[in-house]
């Protein structure tokens, strides 16, 4: 069984934005262990917490199990087509979810007090995208939310992005940006934005994060961060 940690800390972001960089800074925290990406694995978990919730068919049953009124004369009983969809509770599947990612994806060590991990690829997710990080924000303990953004031209010129229409770009990494941006907003507590172009040989723009986090700010230390040059931004 891995460790429980305190808390969570998830990078939210999409390709080349600079992410590695601030997972980086994050894991040179002490007790910090941030995770790289990991496909989006957190989705299929997601969109499952999604299908309990808003489902007609399980909400008609949970909420008859609640009232006592019977939607269907088999209602309840081994002939129902819906057996046992009653049973299922969203907000304690979305709980077991959050333990089995942390345990069997996230594995925090013996030393760990915040685990978490980065993933570009939230947009994957479309118009659910927000379900994704209110699933982080309620189910994993003492989670918080970073938004890694960078300059819309600057990826669009950066690795992959480059192949892509500019209509294309827009309608996946220029929206994904600004539901970032909205949500962090409307989440101000729990959630932050940092911009890439901000603290790009910047530690001091680090600051602000580790308020945010409440973590002890050392400027050395994320300055022989910061100063390591990463493979894959080399062509960025």
């Amino acid at each position: 069984m891995a460790e429980t940690p305190q808390g969570h800390v998830f990078i939210v972001t999409y390709g080349r934005s600079g992410s590695t960089l601030l997972q980086n800074v994050l894991n040179g925290i002490p007790g910090y262990l941030i995770r790289g990406e990991n496909e989006n694995m957190l989705w299929p978990l997601v969109q499952t917490w999604l299908i309990a919730r808003d489902a007609q068919e399980i909400r008609v049953r949970r909420e008859a199990r609640r009232t006592g009124r019977q939607p269907d004369p088999r209602y309840g009983t081994r002939i129902d087509p819906w057996f046992g969809a009653e049973l299922i509770e969203p907000p304690e599947l979305g709980r077991a979810l959050a333990r089995v990612f942390t345990n069997q994806v996230l594995r925090p060590e013996p030393d760990t007090r915040i685990a978490g991990f980065k993933e570009i690829r939230f947009h994957h997710a479309g118009d659910k995208m927000t379900s994704c990080f209110d699933f982080m924000l309620n189910f994993f303990p003492g989670s918080r939310l970073v938004f890694n953004t960078r300059n819309l031209a600057d990826v669009k010129k950066s690795g992959w992005w480059a192949s892509y229409r500019e209509d294309a770009f827009m309608a996946e990494v220029g929206r994904a940006d600004q539901v970032y941006r909205d949500y962090a907003e409307s989440h101000s507590k729990r959630s932050i934005v940092m911009q890439y172009d901000d603290y790009q040989g910047n530690p001091g723009a680090f600051e602000r994060l580790f308020d945010f986090l409440g973590e002890p700010f050392d400027a050395d230390k994320v300055a022989e961060v910061i100063g390591q040059q990463l493979d894959h931004l080399k062509d960025s």
